[in-house]
């Protein structure tokens, strides 16, 4: 069932009473990652929704939301194939209100802590998170899942998110799902269609230097700084490295040295295209 407004989806929902609910948020251009979070909400919940919203509240002003593939019809038949309930397909009016200037001077935003969103993503794109944490927030109060499902393949973002529900006391469950690669190690990203073939043999660089770093710390190395400079021998001038950090996966902590409890993150432009993956130092 395909819905665009919010009194639609509240109404089915009061029906649903009792019944376990996921909900997984989407910008829609779905592919494999985005089904894999169906599959685990499936397989947890009795009803799940997902919702296909371009937000454009978390786009900075140079960055490419008007851009941003949309492609409703497939990602509506993805979800039908997959036993979706709900595809929750609101426009930004339905989300912010007819006329509604999109900018914090006013409209309410939700602003997570200063300490998780003044690095890695966070950094460069100066009020992204406000934005997703606003829109989930929203989602949340409109579907009201017993569930939210989310992709490590955005780790900090699912860190963040975590620290909202937790803090603003949400009675919502997140569960982070695995990141889903392709055959050669690609993260699966919408992202990753704007890459030429050789831009996306030059964008394997991440996995490489992600699995290279994950095999130096279990060789025995634990020197952050060391782990680090492993990986640009594998850039070249096609690279344009954004950040490569390791912190603790909970938390975002910086560590003096790496454990178990560490993440890699990387991101990355290839070809213009800005692209981002992590791995876990521990049993991943």
């Amino acid at each position: 069932m395909l819905l665009h407004e919010i009194e639609e989806l509240r109404k089915i929902r009061r029906e649903w009473k009792g019944l376990k609910v996921g909900l997984v948020p989407t910008m829609g251009a779905l592919h494999q990652g985005h089904l894999s979070l169906i599959k685990k909400a499936k397989e947890s919940c009795d009803k799940v929704v997902v919702s296909v919203f371009v937000n454009p509240i978390q786009f900075g002003p140079s960055e490419d939301y008007n851009q941003y593939p949309r492609t409703l019809d497939k990602d509506y038949e993805l979800c039908t194939q997959a036993g979706v309930d709900i595809v929750f397909a609101p426009s930004p009016e339905v989300m912010y209100g007819k006329g509604q200037r999109l900018s914090n001077d006013n409209l309410t935003y939700v602003c997570p802590p200063f300490f998780y969103v003044n690095k890695l993503c966070g950094k460069s794109r100066t009020g992204h998170f406000d934005g997703v944490c606003t829109v989930v927030l929203k989602l949340f109060n409109i579907v009201q899942p017993d569930f939210g499902f989310f992709g490590q393949k955005d780790a900090q973002q699912a860190v963040i998110i975590k620290k909202m529900v937790r803090d603003l006391n949400v009675p919502v469950e997140i569960v982070e799902c695995p990141i889903v690669r392709e055959e050669s190690g690609l993260a699966l990203s919408s992202r990753n269609k704007y890459l030429s073939d050789e831009g996306r043999e030059d964008a394997l660089v991440l996995s490489k230097i992600l699995k290279n770093i994950k095999a130096c710390y279990r060789k025995g190395i634990t020197d952050i700084g060391v782990l680090k400079e492993t990986a640009y021998g594998f850039l070249t001038d096609k690279h344009d490295l954004e950040y490569l950090e390791i912190f603790d996966k909970d938390t975002l902590e910086e560590k003096e040295k790496a454990d178990d409890n560490s993440r890699v993150f990387i991101a990355c432009r290839v070809e213009g295209v800005r692209l981002i993956d992590n791995i876990c130092l521990g049993g991943e």
